[in-house]
Parts: structure tokens; C-alpha cells; sequence
């Protein structure tokens, strides 16, 4: 009986879990979109890493990371849902109005980002909030 007590003790619990890491698994291009494929998790504590897989995959990668180099909180940011000059659907909603026409964004953002944007109509600056479709709603309000 010790023998089997002694064995079952010795074998790692698959409960435990301890410090990790997400590691590219191989090389990433700046700008490029991190997939699962793209990254693992390992079983060490690495300095300034990221530790869990959610905060890294379908983010853009800020500077480029080596296959094997784990990746830094810095070195990653939200994807970029409208590119800076890219031509987007402005919409404008209130109540059960919504009117929508094309604009251009004058910056960089990704889903919830607050981003500015030329009516191309009217040549006039709106300021307006990103949408996980990629159009830009201008809200109604001070």
C-alpha cells in the first residue's frame, strides 16, 4: 500500500498550475495579426511575459518577435479595425433615425476606439466611435 501511495504522490497533479508564458512559436511580422497558431503557452515564469494566450491572440504586433522570444505587453496592441485615410461608412443614429454616408478617417483605431473622420460629403470633421464592423457611428451629444 505505501508503494502505490508513494507513486500517486510523486505523479503531477494536473490541477496544479504555476507560472506561464506566451512564446512565439515562430517568427512575427510588425502589423501582422497573432494567431493561435502563431504563439504557446509555456510552463516558466519569463520576465515582462505575457501569461495568458486571451490577451495575445487576434491582437497586432507592434514590433517584430522571434520564434522562441515570448511576447511583452509592449510589444502588442488591440487589432486595428480602420486603417489612417481608409474610406469608411460614417453613420449617425438617434432614436430610430440612422443616416449613413462616407467618410475618411483622419487616424488609426480599433473596435471602441474613439477615432476623427472628414464627411466626405460635407468636407466636415466628426468625431465618431469605432464599431466591431469597421463603420464609425458619430453620436448625438455636447
Amino acid at each position: 500500500m505505501w508503494r502505490v501511495l508513494l507513486l500517486f504522490l510523486a505523479l503531477p497533479s494536473a490541477a496544479q498550475t504555476g507560472p506561464t508564458s506566451v512564446v512565439a512559436t515562430r517568427d512575427i511580422a510588425v502589423g501582422a495579426v497573432v494567431s493561435a497558431e502563431d504563439v504557446t503557452l509555456v510552463a516558466m515564469d519569463i520576465p515582462n511575459a505575457i501569461a495568458d494566450m486571451n490577451k495575445v491572440v487576434g491582437h497586432t504586433v507592434l514590433s517584430a518577435v522571434s520564434a522562441g522570444r515570448a511576447l511583452r505587453a509592449d510589444q502588442i496592441t488591440k487589432p486595428l479595425w480602420v486603417a489612417r485615410n481608409a474610406r469608411i461608412t460614417l453613420a449617425y443614429r438617434t432614436g430610430g433615425l440612422e443616416i449613413r454616408t462616407e467618410g475618411r478617417a483622419l487616424s488609426e483605431g480599433g473596435a471602441g476606439d474613439i477615432i476623427e473622420i472628414m464627411n466626405l460629403s460635407s468636407r466636415s470633421r466628426v468625431l465618431g466611435r469605432i464599431a466591431p464592423d469597421g463603420s464609425v457611428f458619430v453620436t448625438a451629444g455636447p
